[in-house]
């Protein structure tokens, strides 16, 4: 398994499970410190290697050959979860582009690039699996996050492309919706409440959905029904909630 944004809450829960079942991990990621804290920690939990690679995944530079290398390093892959993202502050991309262009860059422009080399090198071997963490953000633009939202909303239909490009051929193709989820990323929102959920439980739905299910998922579950009456409101009601 490879492992795009090592670092992030949800990619180190779900690296734990595959650890668990001896997998061999190559953990990519920015800061070779945490990265190296993580392998060493995923080899306690089972891991048959915990390999690293330090890589700045928002450039696009080179990524097919980049990844390319991954595989060989790791020795050949089955799973491919690209995890990483930036919230932004949606206040300062309205007021300034190149905050706006940062949001786009990271979680849509680059992630696609690393899809698209994802779905060739899965393609070329006939099996395998891409699991990419989208948002429910993404579903409906909501004035609190639509530049992040836009992003994700993009990323989805990415993913869904390639789905359908990979039928009846091998590989899957799987874009994974968290609802709010308790991670660094969330620090200073007001985290209580049922629908908040933690990086474990969201790792449980993304590690099942590298093996089966369709090309969408929620996580939890029940994130599908609520994104299904949201998309669906009329704009008169949509526009006068405050969310």
């Amino acid at each position: 398994m490879i492992v795009l944004g090592a670092t992030s809450a949800i990619a180190e829960a779900t690296a734990r499970l595959y650890a668990a079942e001896g997998a061999d991990l190559l953990l990519v990621g920015r800061h070779a410190g945490k990265l190296s804290s993580i392998a060493s920690d995923l080899k306690i939990r089972g891991a048959n290697r915990a390999q690293t690679a330090v890589h700045d995944l928002a450039s696009v530079q080179g990524v097919d050959a980049t990844l390319g290398d991954f595989i060989r390093q790791l020795g050949g892959v089955d799973h491919i979860l690209i995890a990483y993202g930036i919230l932004g502050d949606q206040a300062d991309a309205e007021r300034d582009q190149s905050v706006a262009d940062d949001i786009l860059q990271v979680n849509f422009n680059s992630a696609a690039a690393w899809c698209l080399a994802a779905a060739v090198e899965l393609e070329r071997q006939g099996r395998g699996s891409l699991v990419v963490i989208g948002s429910v953000a993404g579903d409906r633009g909501r004035r609190a996050n639509f530049v992040y939202g836009a992003a994700k909303a993009g990323l989805a239909v990415l993913v869904e492309g390639i789905a359908h490009r990979f039928a009846n051929k091998g590989p899957r193709a799987v874009i994974v919706k968290p609802g709010p989820t308790i991670t660094p990323m969330t620090e200073g929102f007001d985290r209580k409440g049922l629908l908040w959920a933690t990086a474990p439980r969201v790792a449980a739905v993304v590690r099942a959905a590298a093996d089966r299910g369709g090309p969408v998922v929620y996580a939890p579950w029940f994130w599908r029904y609520i994104m299904l009456i949201i998309r669906n409101l009329p704009s008169a009601i949509f526009n006068r909630m405050d969310i």
